[in-house]
């Protein structure tokens, strides 16, 4: 990826986020869809894949509501090199297990990421550090290229997910075997994050001025958690790894097809967020939000009543050239909203019921296939998106927050 890429006034440090954002998205694209694989491989069921999904994304809540809580008390930089080494050791001992309650504790203390976003601890700390390394116009336009680099190379990592059933055909390898040894890449990665993240350099959070608590900007800021909740429940219904687990039992697809699919979704999704801030300029940021999310779900719900599978995942590409849009354009909306003391804490609390919330609707969505009802997820979260956005909407439309 070419750096000149990155807008004017922007600190060295976001070179170095981007980076790691990249190696981490990676990681979590090819996890997203091993993970049923595996688990399935290890002889556990649908169900037992909603429940782990769902322990991931419990403990990324509860880690990232204590950064929000108590992280302003140690530097972000250790404590971002902390959650990498957190990463390294989820990957090894999830590699190293095979029964489902030590897999279980595993993903709740762990770092997996199940979903199509970066729902982790990771989250609010690198977007503290991106909201100092630019000011007034590239702000938007670096959250953009943040959210596309990860959008870009986790399409990268899905294509990547089709390696372990490879290298078990042309090498005679147990597939349970290559599966294993892809979890034990991801901690190689987690490996290289840190040593990335201990290059960054000194920030107002590593010395005197630590960032607070929340203070002026929480009322606002638990009305925007509020309504993220509700967007974040709908999405932990189809989040990757059930998305996956949908094509593997509806259509009887491979791991190499589902890998593909994924490829291309995640590549028209990083294509959105690059648009994201020429649209946000043109018709705000709320704007954009809005009126691209309903039209994606929609395409959501009629994936899901399609009968066959060139027709469904016509209307799931549509929907990823859409969803994503509202990505950078959030992350700009909460850190305009609030004051820069605020924003580690802004960006934590709204994150944290987002992840709680999403982190119930797995083992929803795991029930409903383990019961045969394939359809009744997506169609649930299509529907219950719309209800958000249009609250957002009513909510916020006399705001008037552009990009700053």
């Amino acid at each position: 990826m070419s750096w000149t890429l990155l807008p004017a006034g922007v600190s060295p440090s976001a070179r170095v986020l981007i980076i790691s954002r990249a190696l981490r998205a990676f990681a979590d694209g090819y996890v997203a869809i091993l993970l049923p694989a595996y688990l399935l491989a290890l002889g556990l069921g649908t169900l037992d894949v909603g429940l782990l999904s769902t322990a991931t994304l419990l403990g990324s809540a509860f880690a990232t509501l204590a950064v929000g809580a108590i992280g302003h008390r140690w530097p972000q930089r250790g404590l971002l090199v902390a959650a990498a080494l957190l990463m390294a050791a989820t990957g090894i001992a999830f590699a190293a297990s095979s029964d489902f309650w030590p897999l279980l504790a595993i993903a709740f203390v762990g770092t997996l990421n199940p979903s199509s976003g970066d729902v982790s601890v990771f989250l609010p700390l690198e977007h503290a550090r991106l909201a100092e390394s630019a000011t007034g116009p590239p702000r938007t336009a670096l959250f953009a290229r943040y959210s596309f680099t990860g959008v870009l190379f986790a399409a990268a990592g899905a294509l990547c997910s089709g390696l372990p059933a490879w290298a078990a055909t042309h090498t005679g390898a147990p597939l349970l075997v290559t599966l294993r040894a892809m979890f034990v890449a991801y901690a190689a990665i987690g490996c290289i994050v840190a040593l990335l993240y201990r290059r960054l350099p000194a920030s107002a959070s590593d010395g005197g001025g630590k960032p607070a608590p929340l203070g002026p900007s929480r009322g606002i800021v638990l009305k925007l958690a509020l309504l993220f909740s509700v967007d974040a429940f709908a999405g932990g219904l189809v989040i990757n790894s059930l998305l996956a687990l949908w094509l593997f039992e509806r259509f009887g697809v491979s791991l190499a097809v589902a890998g593909v699919y994924f490829f291309w979704t995640g590549l028209l999704s990083a294509g959105s967020q690059l648009a994201a801030p020429a649209v946000a300029r043109r018709f705000g940021l709320l704007n954009t939000m809005v009126f691209t999310h309903i039209p994606a779900n929609v395409c959501l719900i009629f994936a899901a009543l399609s009968p066959s599978l060139p027709m469904a995942i016509a209307f799931m590409l549509v929907r990823s050239a859409l969803s994503q849009m509202d990505v950078p354009t959030r992350s700009a909306f909460v850190m305009a909203v609030v004051t820069p003391s605020e924003r580690a804490a802004a960006a934590s609390f709204t994150a944290v019921p987002r992840s709680l919330a999403s982190a119930l609707s797995p083992t929803l969505g795991g029930a409903l296939f383990a019961v045969g009802l394939l359809a009744a997820p997506l169609i649930a979260c299509g529907v219950i998106k719309i209800g958000y956005d249009v609250a957002l909407l009513l909510a916020f439309r006399r705001h008037g927050v552009r990009p700053d």
